[in-house]
């Protein structure tokens, strides 16, 4: 048996965590239970009657979070499983796969239909935002290159004229992504909604043709009366581009995704590979032209002017109220269909002059690092000023999830108070009319993404949110003290990491399967990217062998062979996972032979998994390596970035001095 990583080897009794998780839960408010490899997974009947405290205050629930329909409880590995057993007995609840219980969490979300739009936004852009990101910043650079009065009365491409082909290919390689954003939403979007994404994609081209009038300049063709028209038996349709369009492409692709499946149906299979492309492209082409697109056009129009509207007219009032519950947004995953208004905002920018969500986004993360950080300064405990320390650095630099769910959120008040420093903070990006030119890192390194002229106004408005958030949270944290602090955050860092013992030794791990590595705060799944795990990398596998990267004991096997645990013979508790929510491929593209047990070393094959397949079922094939038992260490260092091959060192652990330290 596994020992419990977060209570430096004391044996859990999994009985008895599991009548406390039935008890805070409500026995009578279960639907459905699985578990995977590190969490239960629970389809409840209402969360809101969910004992949060008991959960929070107990040492053996390392946290817990809500998503897709799914109330998860974090237990760790080597133990889920027990408590799982345990608690399907307690509660008379069916046992259920993962797959069984994502099918009865959709079934709950459908009464949810926000959420569900919500979901779907996320997962069409959240792809996208690496070449979304890549442009913006390429585009700010651009800014700094050509703005005037920045760096003096002329620009540096004016003053350094040299430069200006330098400046001219930068601009080029920054407005290709919002020039051609249909291609990358049709696509995305089309793969999201159940259709082949090359189809979209091609869909997508043919709306941004050079031969149609530019998307940016309908209006204005339509208003000198020079917009060009086919006759379509009688019907006079536009030929207008959709170059910067999101709504309309979004229409089409799921148009075309849902016409695609009814057509592969429908069609005999000896027909299917060849007309089912052909008919579901024309089909959708001639609505797109001449209904689909110009209304949705039409909508999105709208919704840019009203956004420009509500920004013009209520102003720092309506910043405020936007900066006040932006961290609350965060938390309910709203913020995940943002990206959808920045980029339609950013795209039509010399109608807009850019975002102002995005500097609004960036004065509620550096609040909520500021109170972070005030917590780092008023706590005893170690371990928790250990995870405000580097929470406090991630809010600051636009990552907040660890600040938010390991820091601020467990004391409230400092979540509170950066709450109310965002508001107050963003009344003054509205005052100084501040806007983004660009997405980018909504963080103290967002000047770099606003728009020319703003940059005063967003430096004194961050530090306002700072200077806010860290005396209220400091002040009233003092007084907190008295309460006492310490017991209280004693609480939090218990039921994330327990004080360590000194039964590790100084060790180097190496990487288990060969690839590119990646910060473990980046990775798609907030369980590891927020550490409560514990602490670690994550690798973008370029091979599909999973190696053991030290010498020990198997301690975890798990049956569907996408996760591993191995206690070292010098004390590192190691957990491996391949992939995201890859449990619910129930074993699908993974292999292995290895029992739960088993001696090895380091560098013996623990298992082997199809990375393409696992990606083309749509899951994220990162594999997670995490130091479960962090806490017994003083530091746990990456130790090199890039690629890596399997055994090349990834991980230097230093032991505790003390106990307790």
């Amino acid at each position: 048996m596994m020992k419990n990583v977060f209570k430096g080897g004391v044996q859990m009794n999994h009985k008895e965590v599991a009548r406390q998780v039935a008890d805070a839960v409500g026995k009578e408010n279960f639907v459905a239970a699985a578990h995977c490899a590190t969490r239960l997974r629970l389809v409840l009947k209402d969360s809101s009657k969910v004992d949060q405290k008991a959960l929070d205050d107990n040492a053996d629930v390392k946290g817990t979070f809500e998503t897709n329909g799914q109330y998860q409880i974090i237990i760790g590995p080597g133990d889920v499983n027990k408590v799982y057993e345990e608690l399907v007995t307690i509660v008379g609840v069916k046992e259920a796969s993962t797959e069984d219980l994502k099918a009865v969490a959709q079934e709950g979300k459908k009464q949810n239909p926000m959420m569900n739009f919500v979901k779907v936004l996320s997962d069409i852009f959240v792809p996208l935002m690496p070449a979304l990101v890549a442009g913006g910043l390429l585009m700010a650079i651009n800014n700094v290159l050509t703005a005037e009065k920045l760096f003096g009365a002329q620009s540096l491409v004016q003053m350094y004229p040299a430069i200006t082909d330098v400046a001219s290919i930068i601009n080029l390689l920054a407005s290709a992504p919002f020039a051609f954003l249909p291609i990358l939403v049709g696509f995305s979007a089309t793969k999201r909604f159940g259709g082949n994404p090359y189809l979209g994609a091609a869909m997508a081209m043919a709306m941004v043709m050079p031969s149609l009038v530019n998307g940016y300049n309908v209006a204005n063709t339509i208003a000198e009366g020079t917009m060009p028209y086919w006759n379509v038996f009688g019907l006079n349709v536009a030929q207008a581009g959709y170059q910067g369009s999101v709504l309309p492409v979004l229409a089409v692709a799921y148009i075309l995704a849902t016409l695609e499946k009814f057509l592969h149906k429908k069609i005999p299979t000896v027909l299917d590979f060849t007309f089912t492309p052909m008919l579901a492209i024309i089909i959708t082409g001639f609505l797109t032209f001449t209904v689909v697109g110009p209304v949705m056009r039409g909508v999105g129009d709208g919704l840019t002017t009203s956004l420009v509207w509500l920004y013009d007219t209520a102003g720092p009032v309506g910043l405020a109220v936007l900066g006040l519950f932006y961290s609350p947004i965060v938390i309910t995953g709203l913020h995940q269909s943002f990206p959808a208004i920045e980029t339609t905002l950013i795209a039509d920018i010399a109608k807009t002059g850019g975002t102002f969500i995005f500097p609004v986004a960036s004065m509620a993360n550096i609040a909520q690092g500021a109170a972070a950080f005030a917590v780092f300064l008023l706590t005893k405990n170690e371990k928790q000023k250990a995870l405000a320390s580097t929470a406090s650095v991630s809010a600051l630099l636009g990552i907040t999830e660890p600040a938010i769910f390991g820091i601020n959120l467990k004391l409230k008040f400092p979540f509170i108070c950066a709450m109310i420093a965002s508001g107050i903070a963003s009344a003054f990006i509205g005052i100084f009319h501040v806007l983004a030119a660009a997405l980018g890192s909504a963080g103290v390194i967002g000047f770099i993404s606003i728009a020319s002229g703003g940059y005063k106004g967003f430096a004194i408005s961050a530090c306002i949110s700072f200077i806010v958030a860290f005396v209220l949270t400091y002040v009233y944290g003092r007084k907190k003290m008295n309460e006492p602090l310490v017991e209280a955050t004693d609480d939090v860092a218990v039921s994330i990491n327990s004080a360590p013992t000194n039964e590790a030794s100084d060790e180097v791990i190496a990487a288990a399967v060969e690839g590119d590595i990646v910060d473990l705060k980046e990775v798609n799944d907030p369980v590891f990217s927020s550490e409560l795990m514990g602490k670690g990398i994550g690798i973008i596998p370029t091979d599909n062998t999973l190696y053991a990267p030290v010498s020990g004991v198997l301690s975890v096997v798990y049956e569907t062979k996408h996760a591993f645990g191995i206690q070292s013979n010098d004390g590192a508790e190691v957990l491996l996972h391949i992939g995201i929510d890859t449990v619910n491929l129930e074993g699908a593209h993974f292999s292995s032979d290895r029992k739960q047990g088993e001696v090895v070393k380091q560098g013996d094959v623990l298992g082997t998994f199809d990375r393409q397949k696992i990606a083309e079922a749509g899951y994220d094939t990162t594999v997670m390596q995490i130091v479960t038992n962090t806490p017994n260490y003083s530091e746990v260092a990456v130790v090199t970035d890039g690629h890596v091959s399997h055994k090349d060192a990834v991980l230097a652990l230093t032991k505790a001095t003390e106990k307790g330290n």
